[in-house]
């Protein structure tokens, strides 16, 4: 099953809101509880310092049993004693129970709750309290409002955030609407400029992938265009040599028309052959299904010659290993099979009546494969054309008949594995001499077999 997708920004937004929501409320909760505990040392300072004041005598404004109780901020009780204990004032309607015990003390009379504080002096005893009720009414509301800051700013920081995320994403929306307004056949790269640098990376390997989907495009519009203008000669001559076969009247003629027949059919097999190997190679696909690992060269080349002696003998000519090294790389073994089998087939097809070709297998910590025949060669202007598909020279050797693409997929094998084809004059042979490199990544093995 395919997984949902979801919005980068709306994730952000979220856990960024959830995040500024749970620090404002822990932060809220902490300035509430400390804006408790300052209120509540203040409410306590400020009984000390009234029981203080009050040391001199009674209160002024203040009449025994004065009911002063229902005037707002009277919570407060007073009692003063004299020195032989009489009670010298006290508040209206005060629940205090008529004892002290200095210093602060929390009481609770008649169900209601009082914080007291208690003083005592040469000349009196001073006790007030305060109604915890009301005492706690005014902390919460002095907390509150402490915590209407971090109320009011969480909300404003939410936007604030929220601005910058959208802000900060809009290149990648406005690449996205770029991406989704090109035609299909838009290959080019896409602008890089103005985008983050955690999106930067993403877009240059798009573009690299969008340079070799251009490429692999115009690769097979080419090969396309290539096959269908070289499998046109073949299968004309087909067509020709099965009229020829029809109207073929005696048994030898028909025999001859056959044999024409047989062979145009091998010589398109082996065309189209080619031509899919070639395909597969320049598209990637082999390198993409077969498995990469060590591959020995020296046993590439043993089953290549062994695979093209038939054909050799055939025409007489002398193929042989003049060395072949214990050498090893890192590559498709398939596919180095076909290299090398192309370059032999190409040296013994080329090579004349009674020839000679030689392959050589050498290099210290960079294998070097060499095929030499003693054919026509290929001339030094000619060299680097000789690469191209479906190019044949004009003055060869006017026996041999090939696809022009054999060159070409030992290029583009070689490509695959980092080597490199030289085409040269063998200066042993008379004839061309193929070399390729392989890069120093390869090693020699040990001459026991795994």
């Amino acid at each position: 099953m395919r997984g949902h997708g979801f919005s980068l920004k709306w994730r952000l937004l979220g856990f960024v809101f959830a995040s500024i929501l749970l620090a404002a409320a822990a932060l809220g909760a902490a300035a509430y509880r400390s804006a408790l505990r300052d209120a509540d040392a203040t409410f306590d300072l400020h009984l000390q310092q009234m029981a203080h004041s009050l040391r001199g005598g009674v209160p002024l404004g203040l009449g025994f049993d004065g009911d002063d109780s229902g005037r707002e901020g009277y919570d407060l009780f007073v009692q003063i004693w004299g020195p032989d204990g009489t009670q010298m004032f006290r508040s209206a309607r005060s629940a205090l129970p008529p004892r002290a015990v200095l210093g602060f003390s929390d009481a609770t009379v008649g169900g209601r709750r009082f914080r007291v504080y208690s003083l005592q002096t040469p000349m009196q005893t001073v006790q007030i309290a305060q109604d915890m009720d009301a005492r706690e009414a005014r902390a919460r509301g002095l907390a509150l409002r402490a915590t209407w800051p971090m109320a009011l700013m969480a909300p404003l920081l939410m936007l604030v955030v929220g601005w910058i995320i959208t802000r900060s994403l809009a290149p990648v929306e406005r690449m996205r609407r770029h991406v989704a307004q090109r035609a299909d056949s838009d290959l080019s790269p896409l602008s890089e400029q103005g985008l983050p640098d955690e999106v930067r990376p993403l877009v240059h390997e798009l573009n690299l992938l969008f340079g070799r989907v251009d490429s692999a495009f115009k690769a097979q519009k080419n090969f396309v265009a290539d096959a269908a203008h070289e499998l046109r000669s073949p299968l004309t001559a087909l067509k020709l040599q099965a009229e020829a076969l029809r109207r073929a009247a005696d048994p030898s003629t028909r025999e001859l028309a056959i044999t024409r027949l047989q062979g145009g059919i091998e010589r398109a097999i082996h065309l189209v052959g080619q031509l899919l190997v070639l395909a597969r190679q320049e598209s990637g696909e082999a390198a993409s299904a077969a498995p990469i690992g060590p591959v020995r060269l020296d046993d590439i080349v043993a089953q290549c010659v062994s695979a093209a002696l038939p054909h050799a003998q055939a025409r007489g000519i002398d193929l042989g290993v003049v060395q072949a090294d214990p050498l090893q790389v890192q590559g498709d073994a398939a596919a180095l099979r076909v290299l090398l089998g192309n370059l032999v087939d190409n040296a013994v097809k080329y090579a004349p009546e009674g020839g000679h070709v030689d392959v050589t297998l050498a290099g210290n910590g960079t294998p070097v494969l060499v095929v030499e025949d003693n054919g026509p060669g290929i001339p030094e202007a000619e060299r680097e054309r000789a690469f191209d598909r479906f190019y044949r020279l004009a003055d060869g050797n006017s026996t041999a008949e090939g696809s022009g693409l054999g060159l070409a997929i030992v290029r583009a094998i070689a490509d695959k594995h980092g080597a490199t084809v030289m085409l040269d004059r063998s200066e042993r042979l008379g004839g061309l001499r193929v070399a390729v490199r392989f890069p120093p990544a390869a090693r020699a093995t040990a001459d026991s077999r795994s």
